[in-house]
């Protein structure tokens, strides 16, 4: 069965600890992956999030976010605050 984009972010954060959606545009064929991780949240999935400084191909300075799952725990502490 075809895997869905939901599915294919999940496995990708599992198996790499994170996701940018420039990794989810050039290795997963994602162009969409802020409504994906919308989607995500509406099924339940809790995420961290982690700005990240970089450059872009003309070399001015960039932020972008870095997508990772939350901890169980975590996730609780912060439904309890």
């Amino acid at each position: 069965m075809k895997q869905t984009q939901r599915e294919k972010i999940i496995d990708y954060i599992n198996e790499n600890g994170s996701i940018t959606s420039y990794e989810a545009c050039m290795r997963l064929g994602i162009t969409q992956f802020a409504t994906r991780v919308s989607e995500l949240k509406e099924q339940g999935y809790n995420f961290e999030t982690e700005w990240i400084k970089g450059k872009n191909r003309d070399r001015h300075v960039v932020y972008f976010k870095k997508y990772m799952l939350a901890k169980v725990g975590e996730a609780v502490w912060q439904i309890i605050q």
